[in-house]
């Protein structure tokens, strides 16, 4: 049973928290092979040496305790030299994200049954997921300190690890923590982050190496953001609205809303047309500002009618800069229907189709139940942890993030381009979903071709494309490719 500590009345003194660990046994069939693997699901206390104050400074009294924080655990049983076998940490992003999208819709060994672009009806389940990566490699799925069952121990303030810098700290401080008390600094390591995680993990690279001198065989982004100029738009800031329009017109296209030339020609044909416009006529649009011409403008506003679906009043309107929470409001607007951010392929509904911006993204609903319900009943009936406290997949702490810039964009491509300037050797795998509106492909292809690294590091990094949004995988044709890939890369890196 797991007993959370309670809180302490007037005078009473909070217990010391301990690790609480349950660890379970399993198989799955992957392929033709039997596999049987543990399970190790709970929390570990998170420490850091305290130094004395006073005339006895520089010394240190001890470790303190400073959070829990919640893990699982999956490890093949059959591996008898921990050396050559993989070891991936995962983690997903948000800021206020927990570890269970990846877990139970790419990773794990159990995946959630749901529909692709529809929501499915409750009740939900789990069934044996067949393009599950323990095959290649052991997994640890990490919720970051206020998500998941992960706290901060009594006396410490949960904001104090919201921010760039503390999440990498506390996150980075878990890994090396797990790897040895289980024995795995020698083996080949690697971190998958999604969204926010990316930008994690970026960071990371270099922390690990740094602060632990843990060098990584590998990290493998999906969905990335590491450059937040790309995505921000701001006045000022004309960077997205060129980065976007790809993804645009990828959405309208699936939705049927360009011209029929354009329209009866493949993705892939439509997306390496707009990217020439968006690298060349548009962005130098752009740069001018007011100084464009109006012959210039029109070219422009007829390109983007051509390329979004939108109407050229409403593109005027907008001074030729498509914000995209306007856009997935503006798309189906006829229709009295919206599109989503994580997802442009899913269709929602608002109650004012009249209004400027969207009440909700229909692709996050679509997910967010059926994931949620189905871990509850996993974690306890299944891995045999049990608590009371509410397990937080989803919180929102963007808003409240201390990002730790002053006047300008965190960009963690520069931490990446340290880590793999030490470590020639690092690989990195990026997966990018066409329909993704969060994080764009072409934003991320822009970010790693300003890397600043030299052309034999940048054979470290390979891109894979999907027919899905943010998380692709929920996309069944899309996970097969995703397992493929994610596959190889391991093997290949380790």
């Amino acid at each position: 049973m797991n007993t959370k500590q309670s809180e302490s009345t007037e005078g009473d003194v909070a217990p010391t928290p301990t690790d609480n660990l349950v660890t379970t046994q399993h198989s799955i069939k992957l392929g033709k092979k039997t596999l049987k693997y543990t399970v190790t699901t709970g929390t570990i206390v998170l420490k850091e040496e305290s130094e004395k104050k006073g005339d006895k400074d520089g010394e240190f009294e001890g470790e303190k305790p400073k959070a829990e924080v919640f893990f699982i655990a999956y490890t093949r049983d059959d591996v008898k030299d921990k050396t050559v076998r993989p070891l991936t940490f995962s983690f997903n992003g948000g800021p206020g994200s927990s570890s269970i999208w990846m877990h139970l819709g790419l990773l794990g060994p159990r995946r959630v049954v749901a529909a692709d672009t529809e929501p499915a009806a409750p009740p939900y389940a789990l069934q044996d997921n067949k393009h599950s990566l323990l095959d290649v490699s052991d997994l640890v799925f990490i919720d970051p300190v206020s998500t998941g069952y992960s706290r901060p121990v009594t006396g410490e303030k949960a904001k104090a690890f919201h921010g760039l810098k503390k999440d990498i700290e506390s996150v980075g401080d878990f890994i090396r923590l797990y790897t040895t008390r289980y024995g795995r600094w020698t083996s080949p390591k690697y971190l998958i982050g999604e969204s926010y995680g990316t930008t994690r993990a970026s960071a990371l690279s270099e922390y690990l190496q740094m602060r632990h001198g843990m060098y990584l065989n590998g990290l493998m982004l999906i969905s990335s953001v590491l450059n937040f100029q790309t995505l921000h738009f701001a006045a000022g800031n004309d960077l997205p609205y060129a980065l976007f329009l790809p993804t645009y017109a990828a959405t309208a296209w699936y939705h049927g809303k360009l011209p029929k030339p354009l329209q009866d020609k493949p993705l892939r044909e439509v997306l390496d047309e707009v990217e020439t416009f968006a690298m060349r006529d548009y962005t130098l649009a752009l740069m001018q500002g007011s100084s464009l011409s109006d012959k210039e403008r029109q070219s422009i506003l007829n390109k983007l009618m051509r390329y979004t679906g939108l109407s050229k009043v409403y593109l005027e309107q907008t001074n030729l800069r498509i914000n995209i929470h306007r856009f997935v409001k503006e798309l189906l607007r006829a229709e009295r229907r919206t599109v989503g951010r994580l997802d442009s392929r899913i269709k929602g509904y608002d109650p004012d189709a009249a209004g400027e911006q969207s009440e909700f993204d229909p692709s996050l609903g679509t997910i967010l139940g059926p994931y949620a319900g189905t871990f509850n009943d996993y974690i306890r009936e299944e891995l045999g942890f049990e608590s009371d406290l509410p397990y937080e997949v989803l919180k929102g702490l963007y808003q409240d993030w201390k990002w730790d810039k002053d006047n300008e964009y965190v960009n963690v491509a520069e931490s990446l381009r340290k880590a793999m300037n030490l470590n020639p050797h690092l690989k990195i795998y990026v997966a990018n979903g066409y329909f993704d509106l969060a994080t764009p492909y072409f934003a991320t292809e822009y970010t790693f071709n300003h890397l600043g690294i030299e052309p034999e590091l940048q054979e470290n990094i390979s891109m894979g494309y999907y027919d899905a949004g943010h998380m692709m995988y929920v996309h069944e044709a899309s996970l097969k490719q995703m397992k493929r890939e994610l596959a190889a890369f391991v093997e290949v890196s380790s």
